[in-house]
Order: structure tokens, then C-alpha cells, then sequence
């Protein structure tokens, strides 16, 4: 029996109560204590992983190093604990069955019949267990997507359950994160839905021994009170989980002096008085109190702006950025597709931006809404930051102004363009599925010497995450170069195109890949520094004026 810890947090009430927050922020708080941390999430659909999602469905579709599509909690994930996190820290239902089945199909249960117990719980422990080995870790924390009562989670609910008998009482703790809501008619915080929810859990046959609870104000003592008698809870053990007042990035704090993991570790029967090194947590904290950053007015213009969290990762890496640079980023969201109908409204927040942020998505509708804002953008000379398919455009936009192809287009969107200024990888021609065909995960970039690129990375190689299809056509390199194009970053091993900045320009840089995976508050991308702080600039440059 090993002496790996195992937490296992479940959620009840509702969905969205921020249990990727509550897992992110423990898992700092264990390493602020000195444990090696480990964290992975399951989600209970049936679909293999968010890739083929809608991002109106699903929201962001975060990409690991090794080219996992993965929930946008993995992003929390790597954003709050210094760990990396790969394939095996996501689990979905449908890997879990496509997995049974595929050795039903071998044999390798020599004609038994295949059930849900013990064939899929034990598939489920075995990826747990594979997870936490991979990583090292001292303690693993899983987080359990889905609320409890779904239908779906019945199966990792009886699986977790099992660990206690698997692993030893002493090394598995249940974290349970509920909802108290406040009826402002009553002015009351009310338990009951907590009440109800372990109840729930309890049917499962798990007892969590930390409860975490969701509210807009910390919880009255009387409630904590009520929630440790009827659930059977330490009073210590009912953590309130309060709202932040700038930033998810404070919420470590509030848990520390909440002892969030103090109580987690009382309940895997480990030392609680060890000391936490919350430096970094406590600089970060105080530099959103601070009052006197400057305001600065980042434009961004996508496919999917009306929901808020398909450009997650891109909208934190904006707030790291601003707070290296003490500003404080005020995001326009701009939908590409009134830019393309000339809303006039949109075109008077585009002009109010500082700078112009183009970040990634797939397929024709806005594309040319987005080369709209990208000429507006060079040609008044306002920094602009290109995104997967923002550097696309980008492409597109240079041919036909510059260059004079007015029918320049990408492939995916003209397949009979006579300019193909993107087209697709040779290799992706002769896929048919959706799920993980594209470009996926970590590949090199080597960086041109004396460029903006070099300038802001300080490093000749570098390491960046892709997910698309389509590339520059390198077959338009020369006449890109000869009207002042520079390719400031190629992939060596295939030649191809990565970044590209206008050097006449003030800041006008644009990435193939997705910089803003990459990006913590603590380890600022120096992407994401340099376009805020050069949007500073032109703030200054604009008062001036």
C-alpha cells in the first residue's frame, strides 16, 4: 500500500461554483508547505476530450504540452502550482469506456462479462493512480466534474469511494464544495442546499471530511455552526469560499487563513504545523489592492466573445501582464463580426483601445470582421497581438493591402482562392476526423537575431503550444519579405512559419501558436508583457497628442 495522499473533490448545489479555483488554490497551498502536487480533473461527458466542442458549448479548450485538448480548469491548474500538466491529468467518460471496450474487443477479460462494476471504477482508479505516479507527487488531487446527483458521475463516485479501502483511511480525504446562497429578502446565508447536498453524497457511500462553501460574503459563524452539526464536519472544516475582491489569484490567501489546508491535512493524518511560504501569493495580493496602476485599454476582437470563457487563458495572461507592468487591463470585447458589419458602436470601442488583441478560432464567420480590425491597427499605427488565427489574418490582410491580392484568403475559408496565403499542412490533407488530427502540444521555434521577438523572449529557442490545421504558405515568404515582413520565428524542423512583426511598426507581432498557455502570474509570458506594455505607450503617446 503506498504512502501517496489522494483528495477527492466533489460538487453539489450547482454547477460553476469554481471547483478548478478551490482545487488550483489547495494545490498552492500544499506546495506552499513543501508537498510535491499533483492535480487532475475528470469530466463526466461522453465525448473523448473538448476538442470537437463548440467553444459556445464548452467554452476554452486548453492544450497541454503533449497535445492534450483538455478542460480550461487544467489551465488553472498550471497557472496556480508550479507542476505541468500532460495527458493523463484529464479523464473523460469517453476515454474511460473507449478504454474498456477496446480490451473487451482484445480479449483481455477472457469472455467475462464486462459491467460498470468493477470494469469501469477500476479503469477509473487505475488512471487516477497512473496520474499521480507519473507526476511524483506526495498528494494527488482529483477533481470530479459534474454535480452530485448527475447521473453521469455515478460511476466516479463509486470509484473514489473505493480508494478508502484501496489506499487506507489515512491517505484519502473527500473535500465536498457546496452553495450557500443569500436571500437578500431575509438577509440570511442559508445551509439547507449544503445540508442536502452531503446528504447526497452520503447516499454514495462517501462522508467528505472538509466542506467548502461557496457564498458572496464570508459565512457567518452561526452558519458554519449549523453545516459542522448536520453534516458531521469539524467546525474547523467548513471552509467559506468567499468572493474575492479584484482576483481569483487572491483566493490562496483567503483559503490560507481559512485553513483550507490545514484541514485537508488533518484529514490524510499529516503534520498541520508546518509553515507556508505564501510570499509570492501575499505579492500578488497586494499588487491588485494597490490603487495607483495605470488604466490601459486592450481591444479584443474574436469569434466568440459572448462567452466568457472561450478566451480564458488570453484574458489571464492579460492580467498577469498588467500586473508586471503595474496597469491595470481594461478589456474591450469586441465581436468581430459587428467590426465586419460596420457596427458603429463596435468601431468606436475598437478606436478607444490602447492595443488590439486577435486571438485564436476555426471557421469563416468574422474572418473578415477581424482583417478589418488588423488594417485599422497598422494603419494607425496601434499595437497589435496576433493569435493563431490572428496571425492567419494578419497574413491576409498584408497580402491584399500591401501587396495588392485582393483575392489573398486561407484555404479553409477559399478553398479556390487564387492567393492561398494559409493553406493546410500537407500531412492534415488526408485526415477525416476532428478529434486531435491538428497540430497539438509543444514544438520548437528558433528566433530570428535583433528582432522584436528576440527582443522580448531574450532566448534564440523557444518552446510554444499549437492547435490548428492551417499554416503560412511558405511559397509567399520572398514577396512578404520585400514589403517589410519579417518571419521572426520558423520551426526548424519543418520549416515553418511561427511569428511574424512588421518592424516599421510600432508593435505589431503575431504568433502561430497560443503564448497564453503558457502564461502565470508569477512567470509573466513576455509576450503578453511586451503588447501591454507597449499599449501603454500609446496611451501616454495619445495624451500627448
Amino acid at each position: 500500500m503506498s504512502n501517496r495522499k489522494y483528495v477527492f473533490v466533489t460538487g453539489g448545489v450547482a454547477s460553476s461554483l469554481g471547483k478548478g479555483v478551490a482545487v488550483s488554490s489547495l494545490g498552492a497551498l500544499l506546495e506552499a508547505r513543501g508537498y510535491r502536487v499533483s492535480l487532475q480533473k475528470i469530466d463526466p461527458y461522453l465525448n473523448m476530450d473538448p476538442g470537437t466542442m463548440s467553444p459556445y458549448e464548452h467554452g476554452e479548450v486548453y492544450v497541454t504540452e503533449d497535445g492534450a485538448e483538455a478542460d480550461l480548469d487544467l489551465g488553472n491548474y498550471e497557472r496556480f502550482t508550479t507542476g505541468q500538466v500532460r495527458r493523463k491529468n484529464s479523464m473523460t467518460t469517453g476515454q474511460v469506456y473507449m478504454s474498456v471496450l477496446e480490451r473487451e474487443r482484445r480479449g483481455d477479460y477472457l469472455g467475462k462479462t464486462v459491467q460498470i462494476i468493477p470494469h469501469i471504477t477500476d479503469e477509473i482508479k487505475n488512471r487516477i493512480r497512473l496520474c499521480a505516479q507519473e507526476n511524483e507527487s506526495d498528494i494527488h488531487v482529483v477533481e470530479v466534474g459534474g454535480t452530485v446527483g448527475d447521473i453521469e458521475s455515478v460511476p466516479y463516485l463509486e470509484a473514489i469511494r473505493q480508494f478508502t479501502r484501496d489506499q487506507g483511511v489515512e491517505n484519502v480525504a473527500y473535500v465536498h464544495l457546496t452553495l450557500a446562497p443569500h436571500l437578500s429578502a431575509a438577509d440570511e446565508v442559508k445551509s439547507k442546499p449544503t445540508q442536502h447536498s452531503v446528504k447526497e453524497l452520503m447516499k454514495s457511500g462517501i462522508h467528505p471530511q472538509v466542506i467548502v462553501v461557496r457564498s458572496n460574503m464570508p459565512l457567518p459563524m452561526e452558519v458554519r455552526a449549523k453545516i459542522s452539526l448536520f453534516c458531521d464536519v469539524e467546525e474547523a472544516s467548513v471552509i467559506s469560499a468567499y468572493n474575492a475582491p479584484n482576483s481569483i489569484y487572491q483566493m490562496p490567501e483567503i483559503f490560507a487563513k481559512e485553513g483550507f489546508d490545514t484541514a485537508v491535512l488533518k484529514a490524510l493524518h499529516l503534520a498541520t504545523d508546518t509553515p507556508r511560504d505564501m510570499q509570492k501569493w501575499q505579492e500578488i495580493a497586494k499588487a491588485f489592492r494597490k490603487t495607483n496602476r495605470q488604466l490601459v485599454s486592450i481591444a479584443v476582437v474574436g469569434k466568440y466573445i459572448s462567452h466568457q470563457d472561450a478566451y480564458k487563458s488570453v484574458y489571464e495572461a492579460l492580467e498577469h501582464a498588467g500586473l508586471a507592468v503595474r496597469a491595470e487591463v481594461q478589456l474591450l470585447l469586441i465581436n468581430a463580426e459587428d467590426i465586419e458589419s460596420g457596427d458603429e458602436l463596435s468601431w468606436q470601442i475598437l478606436r478607444a483601445g490602447h492595443g488590439i488583441l486577435i486571438p485564436g478560432g476555426f471557421g469563416e464567420r468574422g474572418v473578415e470582421g477581424i482583417i478589418k480590425a488588423i488594417g485599422f491597427a497598422r494603419e494607425n499605427n496601434i499595437p497589435l497581438f496576433g493569435i493563431c488565427l490572428g496571425m492567419q489574418c494578419l497574413a491576409i490582410e498584408f497580402a491584399r493591402s500591401q501587396l495588392g491580392w485582393s483575392d489573398a484568403h486561407s484555404t479553409e475559408f477559399n478553398e479556390e482562392t487564387a492567393y492561398p496565403i494559409i493553406d493546410i499542412m500537407e500531412e492534415q490533407k488526408q485526415q477525416h476526423n476532428m478529434g486531435g488530427t491538428m497540430r497539438l502540444g509543444s514544438f520548437h521555434t528558433q528566433i530570428t537575431p535583433d528582432s522584436l521577438a528576440h527582443q522580448l523572449y531574450q532566448e534564440s529557442d523557444i518552446y510554444e503550444r499549437h492547435r490548428h490545421r492551417y499554416e503560412f504558405n511558405n511559397a509567399y515568404r520572398t514577396e512578404f519579405e520585400a514589403k517589410g515582413m519579417r518571419f521572426s520565428g520558423i520551426n526548424p524542423e519543418l520549416d515553418l512559419v511561427e511569428i511574424m512583426e512588421l518592424p516599421s511598426h510600432k508593435w505589431f507581432l503575431a504568433g502561430q501558436f497560443h503564448p497564453e498557455f503558457k502564461s502565470k502570474p508569477f512567470a509573466v509570458h513576455p509576450l503578453f508583457k511586451g503588447f501591454v506594455e507597449a499599449s501603454l505607450a500609446e496611451k501616454v503617446s495619445r495624451s500627448k497628442e
